[in-house]
C-alpha cells in the first residue's frame, strides 16, 4: 500500500504549512519594507535622521526613539527649539532643545545654549554655530532608533551582513534535506508497490500451477 492510500499519512498538513511560510514571508517582507521605508522615504522629503540613544530628552524624545530634523537656516532658530548638533569637545553630536541665544558681540554672531529636558541645569558650555543652517527637531518614532544604534557597531554590521546569508543557506539546506526525504520516501513506496506486485504475481503463478494439477 502507498503513502498517498494510507488514511493516517499526514499530507493534508502541507498546505498549511506552505500557507504558513507563505505568510510568515510576506509579514517579514512588511516589515522590512516598513523599517526602510521609515528610513528612505524622510530622506527623500529633505530630513535628517538620528537616533537617540540618551535619555535626556525625555518625555519630549524617548530614549531609542529615530528622530527626524530639517535643516533651517540659523536666522530662523528660536528658543525652544531642538536641535541638533555637536557640543564643543565631542565629536558625536546631541540633540537638545535651546535654552538661550545670546550676542554679546554681535560682530562674531549669537550664541546658544540648550538643555536636555530631562536634565536639571542646562548644559555648561555655550557655543555659536558656523554653518548657515541647522538641524532643527520635526518628531520622532520611538524604538526605530536602535536599528541605527545597532548598525552603528561594527559587530553588529558584520552580524547583520552574515546572519541573512546565514539564514539562506540554512533555507536551502532545509529544502535540499526534505526534498531528498521526499524523493526517498517516494523510491520506498515504489520499492514497496514492485514488491507487492512481485508476491501478487507469485501467487497468481502458485494458483495456476495448483489448478493445473
Amino acid at each position: 500500500m502507498s503513502s498517498a492510500d494510507n488514511p493516517t499519512s499526514p499530507n493534508w498538513t502541507r498546505p498549511f504549512a506552505r500557507l504558513a511560510r507563505g505568510a510568515s514571508g510576506v509579514v517579514l517582507v512588511l516589515v522590512l519594507l516598513a523599517v526602510a521605508g521609515t528610513m528612505l522615504v524622510p530622506k527623500l522629503l529633505g530630513l535628517n535622521l538620528y537616533a537617540i540613544g540618551g535619555g535626556s530628552m525625555e518625555p519630549t524624545i524617548d530614549r531609542g526613539a529615530l528622530a527626524y530634523a530639517r535643516e533651517v537656516p540659523v536666522s530662523r532658530l528660536r528658543v525652544g527649539d531642538v536641535i541638533t548638533y555637536v557640543q564643543p569637545g565631542h565629536s558625536r553630536p546631541v540633540t537638545h532643545r535651546l535654552t538661550k541665544i545670546a550676542r554679546p558681540e554681535p560682530a562674531k554672531g549669537p550664541v546658544y545654549q540648550t538643555k536636555g529636558d530631562a536634565n536639571p541645569a542646562p548644559d555648561m558650555r555655550v557655543f555659536r554655530l558656523d554653518r548657515p543652517t541647522q538641524a532643527r527637531y520635526v518628531f520622532s518614532l520611538p524604538l526605530l532608533g536602535w536599528v541605527l544604534l545597532f548598525l552603528g557597531n561594527p559587530l553588529a554590521k558584520v552580524i547583520a551582513l552574515g546572519l541573512p546569508a546565514l539564514l539562506v543557506a540554512f533555507w536551502v539546506l532545509a529544502s535540499l534535506w526534505r526534498e531528498g526525504g521526499r524523493v526517498l520516501s517516494e523510491r520506498a513506496d515504489e520499492a514497496a508497490e514492485y514488491d507487492e506486485g512481485l508476491d501478487d504475481e507469485a501467487l497468481l503463478e502458485s494458483g495456476a500451477g495448483t489448478t493445473a494439477r
